[in-house]
């Protein structure tokens, strides 16, 4: 599987950003996909997350963005979306795309569960 993430950028806050990250490879369509983030001297962040379709492929996301982001994903294209709205100052980072083949429900958090990467789309929030 091979990712490729792409649509950020700058927005004023209250603004929306939508993230886009495209997928290769047949076994895509069962994965886990997730959305991290990462800021300068800080540990990759969980965002957000589709689990695999064996548990359902149900959204989970972290408490700083539930309400304001939505993800989701089109098979058919390949690609998983991640909706920002309302976006603050504090969302400021490199997004990540990333898919897992056994990333259970527990682990969707956990960026090692995860075995492929996307390379990144910085998006930026100014007061």
């Amino acid at each position: 599987v091979q990712l490729q993430a792409s649509g950020g950028g700058w927005v004023q806050a209250g603004g929306s950003l939508r993230l886009s990250c495209a997928a290769s490879g047949r076994t895509f369509d069962t994965a886990a996909v997730g959305w991290f983030r990462q800021t300068p001297g800080k540990e990759r962040e969980f965002v957000a997350a589709l689990s695999r379709r064996a548990s359902g492929g149900r959204p989970f996301y972290a408490d700083s963005v539930k309400g304001r982001f939505t993800i989701t994903r089109d098979n058919a294209k390949k690609a998983v979306y991640l909706q920002m709205d309302s976006l603050k100052p504090e969302d400021t980072a490199i997004y990540y795309c990333a898919a897992g083949l056994r990333t259970i429900l527990s682990a969707l958090t956990n960026p090692h569960s995860y075995d492929y990467w996307g390379q990144g789309t910085l998006v930026t929030v100014s007061s």
